[in-house]
């Protein structure tokens, strides 16, 4: 079945499935590290960056922004490791489609929220469009759908 798929051009031979799979997690798991660093450092300008996109209760707000950099932490450890590498990556790709969603609905509603991604210390970022927040998003969303369809390859792989 496998030697089929890359006969018909479903699997590139010069791209193991297992490569595929380590390189998108390390990228993935990098991205998640790096986002969550800031946050933790930073939890009450974090908090309101929270409050700021109006989508939570105000009695929600500082738990929501306490735990999600810790939940950002441990996914892109559990992706860098590979450990428990469906479950992350499963949970990772429905956190980064909500987040997306949250730039989308307050772009909507014409509230520029400060994306709050990467950084949450007021003036060390640059201002930067809605629609770039939402891009730059899009495409990260992308890069974890395409590490969960070579997570799954790889497990299929190793039913075969």
């Amino acid at each position: 079945m496998h030697q089929l798929r890359r006969e018909i051009g479903l699997t590139p031979a010069w791209a193991p499935a297992g490569a595929v799979d380590f390189v998108l997690r390390l990228a993935l798991g990098a991205i998640l590290l790096y986002a969550s660093a800031d946050k933790l450092i930073h939890p009450a300008e974090f908090a309101a960056i929270v409050k700021d996109y109006r989508l939570l209760p105000e009695a929600l707000v500082n738990p929501v922004a306490v735990w999600l950099p810790w939940f950002e932490l441990v996914l892109g450890a559990c992706l860098y490791a590979g450990v428990l590498a469906e479950g992350a990556l499963a949970l990772t790709t429905g956190l980064l489609g909500a987040f997306w969603v949250a730039l989308i609905v307050n772009y909507f509603r014409g509230i520029d929220v400060g994306c709050g991604c990467f950084t949450s210390t007021p003036g060390t970022g640059e201002a930067l469009p809605m629609l770039w927040y939402i891009g730059r998003d899009a495409l990260i969303l992308a890069l974890a759908l395409a590490a969960c369809a070579a997570r799954l390859r790889v497990v299929r792989e190793s039913q075969e």
